[in-house]
């Protein structure tokens, strides 16, 4: 730990680096106080608030929290009759992980625009989904309704390969010869692989 406090106007502090005291200071989120003084706990840019008397540190890179609006990468883990169940893996729009592997759910009427009969129809176990986060607290309440959401790979629901996408929309297994139903988001297919919850690369199997 340092011996003398950082400026609250330096760009960058580094954990244990000493920003005041107790006396001064009440220490906000990425900071602590130990012995009457406070100190950052994590690598990021010291703030001040006056008002509050308190001194937080900004994380230089900050862990991904969901809000609501926020666009996610899901694995789809269970299906009920009214809610299918997913893992958030990632944040669509940085591509990093989500701390915790939270779970968040869809409901049938969420789902896509208009009635759906059964999810089945929409998603399937293993299935990876682009989806929009409607809540994000207490609970992680999600909605695939809008045109560009839905799955974004698809597992065979007899052998579990990577459904191909035909062009009239349909999906076929190259492995089993199997056709299945979802609710298809645009860009399907296009995940790069290595990106957090990308299925790894299928070879299809050589023809008979």
């Amino acid at each position: 730990m340092s011996t003398e406090p950082v400026p609250a106007s330096k760009g960058l502090v580094l954990p244990g680096d000493l920003l005041g005291t107790a006396e001064e200071f009440v220490p906000g989120l990425g900071a602590y106080e130990d012995g009457g003084r406070v100190y950052a706990a994590l690598l990021g840019h010291p703030h001040i608030d006056p008002q509050a008397r308190a001194i937080s540190v900004r994380a230089l890179h900050a862990v991904p929290r969901l809000a609501e609006g926020d666009l996610v990468y899901a694995r789809v883990d269970e299906i009920k009759s009214a809610m299918a169940i997913l893992t958030i893996v990632s944040s669509a729009g940085s591509n990093r992980g989500v701390p915790g592997a939270p779970e968040g759910t869809v409901h049938i009427s969420k789902a896509r625009d208009g009635y759906t009969e059964s999810l089945a129809t929409e998603f399937g176990v293993g299935d990876l989904v682009l989806a929009k986060v409607l809540q994000a607290h207490p609970t992680i309440k999600l909605t695939t309704a809008p045109p560009a959401l839905g799955v974004v790979a698809a597992r065979c629901q007899s052998c579990h390969a990577l459904l191909a996408l035909g062009p009239r929309g349909a999906l076929g297994c190259p492995r089993c010869g199997a056709t299945e139903s979802r609710k298809i988001a645009q860009g399907y297919g296009e995940l790069a692989p290595g990106a957090p919850g990308a299925p790894a690369h299928e070879h299809e199997p050589p023809s008979a």
